[in-house]
């Protein structure tokens, strides 16, 4: 169901949007951090419209401190909570040049110290920018997915419980994929309402798809 790579995060994800051979590897790891922030709550094809025209902007930790935070407002409108996220991408800009020498931190506390950065974000800024697999990014789609799956021993209500849970079972050397597959499954077949159990092709062994189709365990 994955096989085609055809999701809008395989077209616009984050990795997609920031991989950029014409910038250094410190202003494309920038990149990815305000890709994040930008995304969250947001569709990928307008982060990445967002992103672009930062980019037309000259997209760095330099430029964004000089501009003013209306001027920011209006590159990435109409991501969600584009206001606050204006604010933040100006503060995190500021501390990013003050205390981590214009470069994102290449630890998950580190990165969680940094204005409206979660832990989803900052395991996932580990592995795209950094290339180290520190945890398990777990957004939306992969806590819902998680649960209807049972991957969870039980019912788990926070992405960060989640991820915990996947953490314990999930081998390593999967925790770097299993964001962006399951992100793909969730834009694609199991949607928050309604999914496409009828033809996923995992509903024999999902009990929410088998509850939804009425089938048994294979």
């Amino acid at each position: 169901m994955r096989k085609s790579r055809g999701a809008p995060v395989d077209t616009m994800g984050c990795k997609k949007i920031c991989d950029d051979e014409r910038v250094d590897p410190q202003t494309r790891r920038y990149h990815v951090l305000v890709a994040l922030m930008l995304s969250s709550q947001t569709p990928e094809v307008v982060t990445a419209m967002a992103m672009s025209r930062l980019k037309e902007r000259h997209l760095s930790i330099e430029n964004m401190i000089q501009m003013a935070v209306k001027d920011i407002e209006v590159l990435i409108r109409p991501v969600a909570f584009w206001k606050n996220k204006a604010i933040m991408i100006k503060q995190t800009s500021q501390i990013l040049r003050d205390k981590f020498n214009d470069d994102i931190p290449d630890s998950v506390d580190g990165l969680c110290s940094l204005p409206g950065v979660g832990p989803k974000m900052a395991y996932l800024a580990m592995n795209v920018a950094w290339n180290k697999v520190a945890g398990i990014g777990v957004d939306t789609h992969v806590h819902r997915i998680s649960n209807r799956l049972g991957w969870v021993k039980r019912p788990t209500k926070q992405p960060e419980g989640t991820r915990k849970a996947l953490e314990e079972w999930l081998p390593t050397e999967l925790w770097g994929e299993i964001n962006k597959l399951l992100v793909g499954f969730g834009q694609q077949t199991c949607q928050p309402v309604r999914p496409k159990c009828d033809s996923c092709l995992n509903q024999s062994i999902c009990p929410f798809g088998r509850k939804q189709t009425g089938k048994k365990a294979s």
